[in-house]
């Protein structure tokens, strides 16, 4: 039987939602085992959340240095950092842990600023640890079948790209009262220069991305805070052209009232169209050049990819942790070609935080189309 792969984490204390996503992702792939952790930067509180976690007491840690220096002189000591912090503490994190050898799961944007991401990507090229970003909805099986049939050219040359991604958690001030998931993420000095587009616009430029295999060239950004006394926006609305000549218009909010999370993708080529939303995770229409429209899952006949996994969990979010790090571990143990490819690497994170500071800029200069170069 092969080892799992010992995995710490920095981040994902009591209270946390990403957290438990990572560890549980992490235990169904099979692959891995979370053996220790910085979980707050509170000791107690860190032990506390360890021991929810199942980690040992002594293995639970006050911050990702010391866990680093810790387990360096453990034989068992951890072998990957998983990031499940605040954006201003992802470049720190994954710095410190490829210094000291280790592979890095990051959660998503890969830091907070554009000139943070591309000081990694050195980082990344000069280390020979795997580094890999949890943009968890390309690890959806239906979204690699959709991904697939677009590179087969079954709806011909990708002519439209529509995205959305709508919440609406956020149409009160809760940062005001104290939320503290709300106060970090509209918080410029943890967050980053981005809020709404930051944190959920993400998901959706790169899955535009992914999903056509083509990149984004110029954009035309409305970058909207509505919320009264909020310092980051929390509703952006951008305009895409395609380096292949495709259209594509991006919507991120997290003010839509009523939206719990109202993600949907349409992709329109020249002889069929993609389907695919969140409320049905599993499910993806598909139009063929015939005009037919066929509704496809993770266990329909005739896909162009299977991604094995537990029946019912194809559609929901811990598939797409378990998936991506299942794919993390084959790249550890060796397998080349899934980083960058259909796990997302440092690259996808310098093309997100380009994407998010260009837009918040040439949204505030109301600069028109602009390069994403």
């Amino acid at each position: 039987m092969t080892a799992k792969i010992r995995l710490g984490m920095v981040g994902g204390g009591i209270g946390s939602f990403i957290g438990p996503m990572h560890h549980l992702g992490a235990h169904l792939s099979g692959a891995f085992e979370l053996v220790a952790g910085a979980f707050s930067g509170d000791l107690e509180r860190s032990r506390a959340a360890g021991a929810q976690y199942g980690v040992a007491p002594d293995r639970c840690y006050a911050g990702h240095d010391e866990m680093i220096a810790a387990e360096r002189d453990r034989a068992d000591g951890i072998e990957v950092l998983a990031i499940a912090t605040p954006n201003h503490l992802h470049f720190p994190a994954a710095m410190a842990a490829l210094d000291a050898g280790l592979h890095v799961m990051s959660d998503k944007p890969a830091t907070a600023t554009l000139a943070e991401a591309e000081a990694l990507q050195a980082a990344v090229a000069a280390s020979t640890s795997v580094y890999a970003l949890t943009f968890t909805y390309s690890g959806f099986p239906i979204i690699r079948e959709a991904r697939a049939r677009v590179a087969a050219g079954m709806i011909g040359k990708v002519r439209k790209v529509a995205i959305s991604f709508s919440q609406g958690w956020l149409a009160a001030p809760l940062e005001q009262a104290g939320n503290p998931r709300a106060a970090w993420r509209m918080d410029p000095a943890r967050s980053g220069v981005g809020g709404c587009i930051s944190d959920i616009g993400t998901h959706a430029f790169h899955l535009a991305e992914y999903v056509t295999g083509d990149t984004v060239s110029e954009i035309m950004a409305d970058v909207t805070t509505h919320v009264p006394g909020r310092a980051l926006d929390d509703d952006a609305n951008i305009l895409m052209h395609f380096a292949g000549g495709a259209s594509g218009v991006l919507a991120s909010s997290q003010v839509a009232v009523g939206e719990r999370l109202g993600f949907t993708l349409q992709v329109f080529g020249e002889k069929g169209a993609l389907h695919w939303a969140a409320e049905t995770p599993e499910t993806l229409r598909f139009v063929g050049a015939d005009g037919g429209v066929s509704l496809l899952s993770p266990m329909s006949p005739g896909l162009l990819v299977r991604e094995p996994l537990p029946p019912g969990f194809g559609g929901s979010i811990l598939a797409g942790f378990a998936v991506q790090y299942r794919d993390f571990a084959k790249a550890i143990r060796g397998e080349r070609g899934l980083i960058g490819d259909v796990l997302p690497g440092i690259e996808a994170g310098v093309r997100t935080m380009r994407f998010v500071e260009t837009a918040v800029s040439a949204s505030a200069a109301r600069a028109g189309w602009t390069p994403l170069a």
